[in-house]
């Protein structure tokens, strides 16, 4: 089939790749400009023009040259992988059959730009993704297809995304694509009664408040891992978070210490209070980047019995 796409970063890529080396014609690929700020290039934009494509970078895809390389493009479908521009409707309605994007979640739940942050942070057991028909409300469409994916009680974004979200979803566009396609497909308008949008999973939301409930912390910090990076502060220094365990206290009364307090400091970590338990910091990043928890304690001279901020 003729496929035009609209993506960026690795996820773009690696549609455009699986697409190609199935044997479908890439016929159009829009990707953002380059920007100026930063030294790397366009993953998307490199790996087009290594398979010897010339892809489309306009600065705003409502433009009318943007809406005329669609309709040369004479595409059998349009697919939406990582998309950070907005697409108006006006451009997804140009190929023979419409529009269809990638989203991580199981929409109508985690609306927004970070699904798979808010789903672990707030303690649930299952995500997935969605293919949908973009509309111009934010992950509104119609949904075309879904997969479930478990999160374990240890789980990080980093394991969610990389390990399944990324490579089930990639498989999945393909299998919406051909579905569309071939007419095979239904579209099931999604139960606003249901639906949920969170925002930019961002500084503000990465912070860690130690008086809160250990659950909380500790699925903060898998929620950050690799990216934000769940933060703290011991004085003036900021301190972010990666790897860590929970250790859950039998009763209230067992909690050692206060919230906030350093109580144990090992060969490989260090121990925090929170409100039900211990965080046990394995690694951590610091003035001289990611390090064990035990190389962070002995870069800040943390002593057993000093704060961390609330």
């Amino acid at each position: 089939m003729r496929i035009a796409l609209i993506g960026s970063a690795d996820f773009g890529k690696a549609a455009l790749e699986a697409f190609l080396d199935r044997g479908d014609q890439v016929v159009a690929i829009f990707c953002p400009p380059d920007n100026p700020k930063s030294s790397k290039p366009e993953v998307l934009k490199e790996a087009a023009l290594a398979r010897g494509l010339n892809p489309l970078q306009f600065a705003s895809l409502k433009s009318p040259e943007a809406a005329q390389a669609m309709i040369d493009s004479q595409a059998d479908i349009c697919v939406m992988a990582y998309v950070l521009q907005f697409v108006p409707q006006e451009l997804v309605k140009i190929p023979k059959h419409g529009t269809i994007q990638y989203h991580p979640s199981l929409l109508p739940k985690y609306r927004g730009p970070s699904a798979i942050n808010w789903a672990i942070a707030l303690g649930e057991e299952k995500t997935g993704l969605t293919i949908f028909r973009p509309s111009d409300g934010l992950d509104e469409g119609e949904v075309i297809l879904q997969k479930e994916v478990a999160i374990g009680p240890d789980d990080t974004l980093g394991k969610i995304y990389f390990d399944h979200l990324f490579p089930i979803g990639i498989k999945a566009l393909l299998e919406a694509a051909d579905l569309v396609v071939a007419g095979k497909h239904q579209e099931l308008v999604q139960d606003e009664s249901q639906a949920n949008y969170e925002g930019w999973f961002d500084t503000n939301a990465a912070q860690i408040h130690w008086a809160t409930h250990i659950s909380q912390i500790y699925n903060l910090i898998r929620a950050c891992n690799p990216a934000p990076g769940a933060w703290t502060k011991f004085g003036e220094q900021k301190v972010q978070i990666y790897d860590c365990h929970k250790h859950v206290a039998a009763t209230f009364g067992a909690v050692q210490g206060k919230s906030g307090e350093i109580t144990n400091i090992t060969l490989d970590s260090f121990f925090v209070t929170c409100h039900g338990g211990q965080i046990e910091v394995l690694k951590a990043k610091g003035t001289a980047g990611k390090v064990t928890g035990a190389e962070l304690a002995k870069e800040l001279n943390l002593q057993v019995g000093q704060f961390f901020a609330l």
